[in-house]
């Protein structure tokens, strides 16, 4: 579809480039133009045509187009266990709540609770997710069907999915659908024996490929680690050679300065989860050292049953907040560098570099915030007041790869959402029985 989006203020997210007022053109799923509008015959004659038809015209009345969020560590089927085991310290939440409910899911049930997440990821203004869960073909297939741009990585540990395994998705789920990607993975160093974390390691060599993994969310998985193989979680991943080709660590909270030396070094992100970090009493991860080090430091909410929500605007502002606090600065951990955590950063950790700015060429995945709310006005600086003041009832618009997925409170999408609600309803029902 062509659709063209005129009368909006724009923040492209481009370096050093301020807001600007004019139009922006999608065609099909790429960004056709962006500009002030008075370039626009000019614009279509360098494009080899000397009118647009539009299948949509859309006046933004003054709002505001910026690049989607991107939701850098999450498990999106965790949706059944929203608010079914609150209130318990990690290890107990996992093993006595968590793992015994996830043992029971299908794949199935993973597609339906995976679409459930994907509505509350429009709302958010979330245009691309990286997931790690059980099942990825019905993730994926999820993922599609309802128009959500998805990375996944693996989750390899002792108990599901095997370092095989990880590989055969990693060469059937690349380069099929436009939606989808899939990058190697595993759970945790606590999680896997030393000999899959080595043949996880190889498999990396063997592709050049990166690897994802949650590390150092806790103190005592820090100290854990220093026990069994006298090192920290990420020198002795880095030991084995995990980090050869770069990658990603969720969470980072006890992160040392070695540690955040060598991930710059190797060009590896850390994805912060403020929300869950808190609601698990896992710690305030030091993001002003990463970012004085020079590392890519993108956002996550990580699942639903530790956060409880899947809120950008909340950990936008968790982010800030926390490092003010943690740093005893109010000046730590600006709130541009927030925004760019949660869209051009994400972008880069999970390997989406065509979707990381509003510029001509990239893929169409943008948000409309509405500014004509009071939480938005007096209009001082719009960009820091979307990390300070906003919140999800200022989405007025999510387009990905190109297709309005959501728009003044209505889904665009295949499935009914009171279908998708009854379904999780029921299956919590029968799971947790």
């Amino acid at each position: 579809m062509n659709i063209r989006f005129f009368n909006a203020r724009i923040l492209t997210m481009e370096e050093d480039r301020p807001i600007l007022e004019g139009e922006l053109w999608v065609k099909d799923e790429r960004i056709w133009y962006v500009g002030d509008g008075t370039s626009r015959e000019e614009g279509l004659k360098n494009k080899g045509t000397v009118c647009m038809d539009w299948d949509e015209e859309i006046d933004c009345k003054g709002n505001l187009l910026m690049p989607g969020f991107k939701n850098a560590h999450t498990h999106s089927g965790m949706t059944l266990l929203r608010s079914y085991a609150d209130d318990l310290p990690l290890q107990s939440w996992l093993n006595e709540q968590v793992f015994p409910v996830e043992a029971k899911m299908s794949a199935e049930d993973i597609h339906c609770l995976t679409k459930l997440a994907v509505l509350e990821y429009l709302t958010s203004g979330i245009t691309a997710i990286f997931d790690m869960y059980l099942t990825p073909e019905s993730i994926g297939q999820a993922c599609s069907r309802m128009g959500m741009r998805c990375v996944q990585t693996g989750a390899v540990n002792n108990f599901s999915q095997s370092v095989e395994k990880v590989e055969e998705w990693y060469q059937e789920l690349n380069g099929k659908d436009p939606l989808l990607s899939f990058q190697l993975g595993f759970h945790a160093e606590y999680t896997c024996s030393r000999e899959r974390m080595e043949r996880m390691a190889a498999l990396a060599a063997k592709h050049k490929a990166p690897v994802y993994v949650h590390l150092s969310e806790t103190k005592s998985e820090v100290e854990g680690c220093i026990e069994r193989y006298g090192m920290t979680p990420g020198i002795f991943l880095d030991s084995l050679g995990m980090f050869a080709y770069g990658g990603g660590v969720y969470h980072g909270v006890w992160l040392t300065e070695e540690e955040i030396e060598l991930f710059h070094r190797k060009g590896v992100s850390v994805i912060t989860n403020p929300a869950s970090n808190l609601k698990l009493a896992s710690g305030i991860a030091p993001v002003r050292a990463f970012l004085e080090a020079g590392l890519n430091v993108a956002i996550g909410t990580d699942g639903p049953a530790s956060n409880n929500c899947l809120d950008m605007f909340r950990e936008m502002f968790l982010v800030t907040g926390l490092a003010k606090v943690r740093e005893g600065d109010a000046s730590a951990v600006d709130a541009m560098d927030v925004l760019k955590m949660a869209t051009v950063n994400g972008a880069k950790a999970m390997r989406l570099t065509e979707a990381d700015v509003l510029a001509e060429g990239k893929l169409a995945d943008l948000i409309m915030i509405d500014l004509h709310q009071p939480n938005m006005q007096p209009l001082n600086n719009i960009a820091k007041n979307v990390v300070y003041s906003g919140s999800k009832q200022n989405v007025k618009l999510t387009m990905i790869h190109g297709k309005i997925c959501y728009h003044d409170g209505v889904f665009y999408v295949p499935d009914e959402p009171e279908e998708i609600y009854a379904k999780a309803n029921e299956m919590i029902k029968r799971l947790s029985s």
